[in-house]
């Protein structure tokens, strides 16, 4: 089993949709369970991210309302094995 890596995506600047799709491209080539830690500067991406964690089944361990926008910690979910 892999150890868990955190990676850092600063998407500061970027408007809806940019940033959820941004991150399910990021999310697509991480391990499971690797954290994803996100910043954005969106206003709506503090209800878009939840959102789309709680749709695609990965687990958001952290929302943080920042300065500059949110912050999110993401664990990408584990993949169901047959």
């Amino acid at each position: 089993m892999t150890a868990s890596v955190d990676a850092l995506y600063d998407l500061r600047g970027l408007k809806c949709p940019l940033p959820v799709l941004k991150t399910r491209r990021r999310l697509k080539a991480l391990h499971d369970g690797d954290r994803l830690i996100l910043e954005t500067s969106d206003p709506l991406a503090g209800i878009d991210i939840p959102h789309f964690c709680h749709q695609e089944g990965h687990e958001l361990l952290e929302s943080e309302k920042t300065a500059e926008g949110h912050r999110f910690v993401i664990r990408k979910r584990m993949s169901v094995s047959a």
